[in-house]
Order: C-alpha cells, then structure tokens, then sequence
C-alpha cells in the first residue's frame, strides 16, 4: 500500500510518499517550487526550471501523487537531498526558511503525535476503541500523545481558556461529560451537536481537536455510514466555524455536510484527514 503524506508550508500543501524500496519520504517538485515562489503555475515554473538545470533531472524520479481532482498521477519527485538542490536553484527569500521546516520534520511532538495518529489506523486499533464515549475519546488521546505528554488520556483538572473563550470548568467538567456521552447520535445534525459539545468541554489540557476530529469520524461511521473528507474543508473557515460554534452551529454543519464521503475505510482519506487536522492547529 502506497504511504503518502501531506505538510504545509506557509499555507502551501507540500506532498510526499514514501518508497519502500529505499525507505525514505520523496517530495513533490512542484510542490516544492510553489511554496517557494507562490508561482500561480507552478508546474510551468518547474518545467522551466528543469530546462535550464540539467541536473535537476537526474535528481528526481516518478512517483504516484494524489492531484487535487482526486486522482493520482505520475510526478516529479525528490529524495531530501535532492530537495537542497531544488531550493538552492530557486531565488526565493524564504528559501533558509523552508530548509529548517523541512529539517525539522519528524522531531517535534506534534510530527511524534501524527505519525502515532497514522499508526492508530495502521495497527487497527482504531476498530478496538469505544465509539462515541469519553472513555473512547480517553483511548484516541492517550494513543496518540501517550509518552509524549505526561497528561495522555487524562481529563484535565484545571481550567484552560483560548482566544478569550473559557472552556467548560474543570469543577463541573465530570458532569459536562456524563451529559455530553448521553447526547443522541441519530441524525448528523445530533452528531454535529454533540462535536461541538465537547470541544466546549476540551476535556484534555492539549491535543483536544486532533482527538476529537478522529472520535467524530468514528461516529459518523458507525452511525451514519461516512466520514469527513477533511482536505475539503478550509482551514479558515473551520476555524471560523468553531469560534462561532457555541453560540451558533449552523457553519460547522454545513462545512461538515459538504465534505461528507462514503469512503469510510479508505486508508488514503484517514491519513490525509490526519495530515489537515493537525495543519488546523498550526499557527
């Protein structure tokens, strides 16, 4: 099975897929060329770029990318050795910039969390945990940042706010919880409900909307039969929709309904739903 990956610079969604035959992640060329430059034709630009550095074409192979129409297509791509190539042949200002980001990849707790978020799918414990429950809830966080955070798993005990927006408190947050697992999951508009309840609640002191957007899917699942194409949903516009969200749902839901799919044990759609979650909390 093909392992491919997406990461966002400045914005820009930068592709990859890993090769088993070297082991190693290879990137999107034209990717890497419209981060740089924000070129409204990147692959032009690349195309351009390979004509006059002749060098640039033994660096690279084919493989399969996923291209935005849903299909995936044979496409340029370089090994990160090659991507410092890449970069020292384009004139971009942020091009030290995007060499750190790269680098970086992989050491972080969020890029640990994520590809523990893969494995979650992978190992097939994600059949195994409790479907629309705090306890489920418990099991997505504590798999996904257990030895990372010390708190894994564990409902908070302190009151957290974000944006001016306090959460529920901690005082009540056992009762909120109790209240929020016994909501209805009939209809999407119950189960819409019943997500943005709980990211009232945010019951962990980090990670609550990674978790909560896979425990959402595993309703919608179960309940429904889909799941949510997250790459279908704006980043601003989802955040915008949860900011209003507990006072008015009707933006969430609709994001929500638009970007539904019956693609619910497509391996590619849960990693690329992985990949715009955790781009969601970027800053």
């Amino acid at each position: 099975m093909i392992k491919t990956s997406i990461r966002f610079f400045e914005d820009i969604p930068i592709r990859a897929v890993w090769n088993d035959e070297d082991s190693k992640w290879w990137f999107c060329a034209v990717d890497i060329a419209e981060a740089l430059t924000k070129s409204k034709n990147p692959r032009s630009y690349w195309n351009a770029l390979k004509r006059r550095h002749n060098e640039l074409s033994t660096i690279c192979r084919q493989l399969k990318l996923a291209a935005r129409d849903g299909k995936s297509y044979l496409t340029d791509v370089v090994d990160s050795s090659g991507v410092n190539t890449v970069v020292a042949h384009i004139p971009a200002k942020n091009r030290e910039n995007f060499v750190r980001w790269l680098s970086g990849m992989g050491s972080t707790i969020d890029e640990k969390s994520k590809q523990k978020a893969y494995e979650l799918f992978e190992s097939g414990m994600i059949n195994e945990i409790e479907v629309g429950t705090v306890k489920g809830l418990q099991q997505i966080h504590g798999y996904i940042f257990g030895g990372l955070y010390d708190f894994a798993g564990q409902i908070r005990g302190l009151n957290i706010a974000k944006g001016g927006f306090a959460f529920a408190p901690a005082m009540y947050l056992g009762d909120n919880l109790a209240l929020i697992e016994k909501m209805p999951e009939d209809t999407l508009e119950e189960i819409v409900k019943k997500y943005v309840e709980m990211n009232i609640a945010h019951p962990f002191m980090e990670g609550n909307g990674r978790s909560t957007r896979i425990w959402l899917d595993r309703i919608l699942k179960k309940n429904l039969c889909k799941c949510v194409d997250w790459s279908k949903i704006d980043k601003r516009a989802y955040l915008d929709a949860m900011r209003k969200s507990p006072v008015d749902a009707s933006d969430i839901f609709g994001l929500i309904e638009g970007a539904l799919t019956d693609r619910i044990n497509d391996r590619e759609l849960f990693m690329k739903g992985i990949d715009y979650s955790y781009y969601y909390e970027e800053e």
